[in-house]
């Protein structure tokens, strides 16, 4: 069929390249909503009375693709911040534990990162710090409370066993793709047709917004990409494939 009447009701699946070294960076099969736009700017030149519009001027010839996604890998974080991903990570942890019989002695579950440890009272949370010593994962109270009496702990926690950790500096940018994308669209005849689309040049932009909420729907980030040209002037392929 030739110039078939269609339409769309699926989601593109998104292969992004690293479009200065050409290999697959992300398999972007998890997204819920894909749009894209094109954009273009026109300009005239006007002239007689009622000053109509004479000729018409095109240019700045550009798009976005937008993502819409529930799902969520920290490869895609990478893409959105360019941000680099690394093994270990630092945070600030806090437990509850009972003082030994002596009233003085507390072991932590970790060993605490030098000159990180906080302790409060059970009932004086981030109030008045009790002094201590710290040796290994052994925090001895300079003052003895009561025997088996709790306390709060606030250290700072190391780990480098199954971590991803993206750091975002100042300094950090997206890096630019290739985004091969394929969908489906359905004809008025009931067929099926495979649609294809190369956007040539994308720049994710910098803006993520991570949502966490204990009601309603899962949380969702939306990703955009400003398309650009290549060094051919190509912006954007739109495929439909007749089988």
């Amino acid at each position: 069929m030739s110039n078939p009447n269609m339409t769309n009701r699926e989601v593109c699946d998104l292969i992004f390249v690293d479009y200065s070294t050409k290999k697959p960076f992300l398999n972007l099969d998890f997204a819920n909503v894909s749009t894209t736009e094109l954009t273009g700017e026109s300009v005239f030149a006007y002239g007689g009375k009622g000053h109509p519009k004479r000729v018409q001027f095109s240019g700045e010839r550009g798009g976005t693709i937008t993502i819409e996604t529930q799902i969520q890998t920290v490869k895609l974080w990478q893409l959105i911040t360019g941000g680099e991903i690394s093994k270990s990570a630092k945070f600030v942890t806090r437990t509850e534990a009972v003082v030994d019989d002596a009233g003085t002695s507390v072991t932590l579950a970790d060993t605490p990162v030098a000159g990180s440890v906080v302790v409060y009272a059970y009932g004086d949370d981030c109030g008045t710090e009790l002094a201590c010593t710290v040796a290994g994962k052994e925090v001895t109270l300079t003052t003895a409370l009561s025997a088996k009496e709790k306390v709060i702990v606030y250290y700072m926690k190391e780990v480098s066993t199954g971590v991803q950790r993206i750091n975002v500096k100042s300094t950090s940018f997206p890096k630019n793709f290739i985004v091969y994308g394929d969908t489906i669209m359905k004809t008025e005849d009931d067929e099926i047709l495979p649609y294809k689309l190369t956007a040539y040049k994308v720049a994710p932009q910098s803006n993520m917004s991570l949502s966490f909420s204990n009601t309603g729907d899962p949380g969702s980030i939306t990703i955009t990409c400003d398309l650009m040209a290549d060094g051919d002037d190509n912006i954007l392929d739109m495929v439909l494939i007749e089988e």
